[in-house]
This record gives C-alpha cells, structure tokens and sequence, in this order.
C-alpha cells in the first residue's frame, strides 16, 4: 500500500496517506494512484510530513489540487481519472500478433524471434489457421481489434498473409469493430506489386532501422544483399506514397524501430541523425532483451541497466535539442510514458501495464495455432519451455485462454499492488513488470525488483522524463509529444 508519515500529530495539519516519493538530485518526486504528480523541496517535503503545511499555503492548494490531501479529495475527478489510466483493464485483449512463419533470411545478432533459416520447413502458418486465428482474434470483446503480422519475415508466406488481410477486413465489416493491420518486415523481399496490396487495405508498415549503414549491417547481418539499402529504399518509397496519399484509402507513415545493443552506446547522435535524414519522425530507443539469440551474445551485444539510461538520457536530450531546432521528433517510449504522466491516458504500451498485457491485453499465435501470452512467451516456447502457451486456437475458446492457469500467473505476477517492491515506488502508476523478463532472467514470474536489470532500467527511464519535465524549456518540447486533452 501507500507509504505512510511516521508522524502521529493529531492536530497536524491535514496530509494525505496516499503519496508515493521518489528521491531525485535533492528534491522529492511525489505520485498518487490517480497518476498525478508533484515535485518538492526536501525542506517542503519535510513540512509536508510533519503536518506543518497550513491550509493558506499555496503549496498546500496545489497539494489538494492534485488529490495528495486527505480532507481535499475530488474524488469524482480522481477516480474518473484512474478510470481513464486503467480503462483497459475492462476491454479484452486488443492486440494479435500472427506469427506468419518462422522463416527468415536474416540472422540479426539480437534475434528474440528465434527465427529459423529461410529453407526451414514447417514452420509456415498455413491458410487454415491464419483465418481460423482472425476468427478468434474477433471473439475478443474489445471494440478495436489490432492484427500485426510478424515472423521471422512476414513477406516470405505472401499468400497467407494477403488472405488473412482480406479475411480481418471482412470480419471487421461484419462486426463493426474497428481494425488496425500491421506488417512489421525487413523489406529485402518488397516489391512494388505488394506494397500496392498494403498501402490499399490500409496495412502500417514497421520496419527495423539501426542507425547508418555500418551499424545496421553489423547487427542485422543480411547474406543477400545489403540490409541498410533496402530498409532505407522502401522507407522512403512509402514515405513518399503517404505524401501523395489516395482518395480511396488511407496511406500511413511507415515506422522504424531501433534495438539498442553495446554497439550502439557511443553513437546516439549518428543514429538519431539517420532517422532525422530519413525523415521519420519517431524513434523508439528500445532496450534489449536478454532473451532469444540474444542471450546467448549477450556477453558482447549487452549492457547494464545504468549504461543503458546514460544512453537513454542522451538520446533524450539531442532529440529534444534536435526539436528546438525545428526538427520534428519524438522519443516513443518518452511520448508513450508521458501519456500516462501527463493525460493519466493508456497509449497501448502492453509491457507497462498493471496487471501486465499479457492474455488480457494480446494473445501471440503461434504458426501451427498454439496460443501464447505474448510474443516473448512464444519465443520462450520455441526454446522448449511452454509455460506461457494458454491453449490452441483450433480447441480452445477466449474465455478458457484468459482463464488458463499461465493467464492468471501473469496477471498475478504482474500486479504492481502485490510486488512488495512496486507498491511502494513512486514510478507504480506508470509503469508494469513483464514475467517473461522475470522468468528467463531471475527463473520466477514473480522475479525480484531489487535485483531486476528491467526494474533499474525503466527507473532510470521515468527518472530521465521526470528530470526534464522540471525544466520549463524541455517541458514545453514534451508537451508536444502527447495528444492534447
């Protein structure tokens, strides 16, 4: 539960017990359940817990404001708020992720995929149960449905993968319920003929982008050509289509996504200036995961928590530089975070929810229809521990997948009120504990925070937000980052 004054003065001034804190360069970071938040002084601090904040002070107003004052609660308007950040917790799971095949004709150094070779055999999703998975993606009672197409390389089961689009529209015709489709790919097999086939059925594009040509081709090693070269060449094809844009659907901007490795580190201008060449305007600095291919590098592709939020910070802050200058640019992560910080809103971010994403928020199918938590439980899967497999999409229905026992462990798990150390971070109203990561690093889906390298990571992630939050001139750049309410 909350943290509570040590302090047993009756006639105190009035104080909340609901205030969470966090220590920071000096001064106290305070949060509440509703999500709001407030910085202080250690000497205000201080007055604040010893009841020596009388009810004329403007701090004490602003302290009421924001829900940190007992007898000053609105709690209309708080709970309306904690409705709003949790409001997911009612809706079913949103996101399906198709494992099309397992193929690959890459072997990147971090693969969490654990792709199989491109000549591999049977492990490409047949037709059957690519529509039989849209099928059950639709008996979910969430009011949006989010297909993504991943792999190994998604365009290499063409065939499948155009059905299953036709099919998801049909049933989002059908049903009413509103479809997003999503391809995520490597592009070394995009042509022009299915690039009109997606940009026509509204499919967004995702691919992986490293940085400049070097450090791409070292982590994403491409025996057939040059990696870099066709990323960027169909990053820009789409980019120009979505200019142009067409009456009769919809052309999205295509996305990249970053994976940070040890190669990385010293080169976060290089890779931010690629992005900003290229004219994407997002990059997500994604820390990796020691799972996969890449726990078996991690020794020389990994880093510490520590490292990384140095990283981190410095991304921020050039990115942020980048944006006074008029380059328009967001960090993902910051922009996701900040939804939550600032408009108490859920931006789909599944890795950091309360209870986790996991069954109740995305389901992963797997190739031959075998149903997981979620990605990272599938690839734990393909390892040969199925712990995170929650049923198969031919024999079981959505109430006995959300229902299964490795459903209700990850929910449990991931509930931030029952980890002795989440309840009382000051961080709890933002952020989610994942139980894959758990499990494979520390061998528990309970896992132990003080320990974890993920818990220091995204500590370090909310400390380097919440530090420029403080600063008017940086605010004002991530203020922009987020939908206005």
């Amino acid at each position: 539960m909350a943290q509570k004054s040590p302090v047993k003065n009756k006639k105190a001034a009035p104080r909340s017990p609901l205030a969470l804190w966090e220590k920071s360069a000096g001064d106290r970071l305070l949060t509440n359940d509703a999500g709001c938040h407030a910085w202080l002084s250690e000497k205000d601090f201080k007055r604040v817990i010893k009841g020596g904040l009388g009810a004329k002070d403007p701090l004490f107003k602003k302290l009421a404001a924001d829900g940190f004052v007992r007898e000053r609660m609105d709690f209309d308007g708080l709970t309306s708020r904690w409705r709003t950040l949790n409001a997911h917790l009612g809706q079913g799971p949103g996101l399906h992720i198709l494992v099309l095949t397992l193929r690959c004709n890459h072997k990147c150094l971090y693969c969490q995929s654990s792709a199989a070779g491109e000549g591999a055999k049977k492990t490409d999703m047949d037709l059957k149960t690519a529509l039989k998975s849209v099928d059950f993606a639709f008996t979910s009672p969430n009011p949006l449905i989010t297909i993504e197409f991943q792999g190994g390389e998604p365009l290499l089961n063409w065939d499948v993968l155009k059905a299953t689009v036709r099919r998801a529209r049909e049933k989002a015709a059908a049903t009413g319920k509103e479809l997003k489709l999503a391809l995520v790919s490597n592009f070394s097999l995009m042509t022009e003929e299915k690039a009109q086939f997606l940009l026509e059925n509204e499919v967004s594009i995702c691919t992986s982008l490293d940085g400049p040509a070097d450090l791409h081709n070292r982590s994403r090693i491409f025996a057939g050509g040059n990696s870099h070269a066709a990323t960027v060449r169909w990053i820009k094809y789409f980019q120009e289509k979505h200019k142009r844009q067409a009456p009769e659907y919809r052309i999205f901007k295509p996305g990249a996504l970053l994976t940070v490795s040890r190669n990385s580190l010293p080169r976060h201008r290089g890779i931010i200036d690629e992005y900003a060449r290229l004219g994407l305007e997002d990059i997500f600095v994604r820390p990796l995961a020691p799972i996969g291919y890449a726990r078996e590098l991690w020794d020389k592709i990994g880093y510490t928590s520590e490292e990384f939020t140095a990283f981190y910070g410095r991304c921020l802050d050039y990115i942020i530089a980048l944006n006074r200058r008029g380059t328009v640019m967001r960090e993902k992560m910051a922009s996701m975070m900040l939804e939550k910080i600032l408009n108490a809103s859920e931006p789909g971010y599944l890795d950091a929810r309360c209870p986790c994403g996991a069954a109740i928020g995305q389901i992963a199918y797997n190739y031959n229809g075998d149903l997981y938590t979620c990605d990272e439980g599938r690839m734990v899967g393909w390892e040969g521990d199925d712990i995170f497999r929650v049923g198969n999409v031919f024999r079981d229905n959505l109430k006995k997948i959300i229902s299964s026992p490795a459903a209700r462990a990850c929910v449990v798990a991931s509930n931030l009120e029952a980890q002795p150390e989440c309840s009382r971070c000051a961080y709890k109203p933002y952020c989610g504990v994942c139980p894959v990561y758990n499990y494979e690093v520390q061998g528990s889906l309970w896992g132990n925070m003080r320990s974890s390298g993920r818990c220091s990571l995204f500590k370090g992630v909310f400390g380097a937000l919440f530090a420029r939050l403080r600063n008017a001139r940086d605010r004002k750049v991530l203020e922009g980052w987020v939908t206005k309410k």
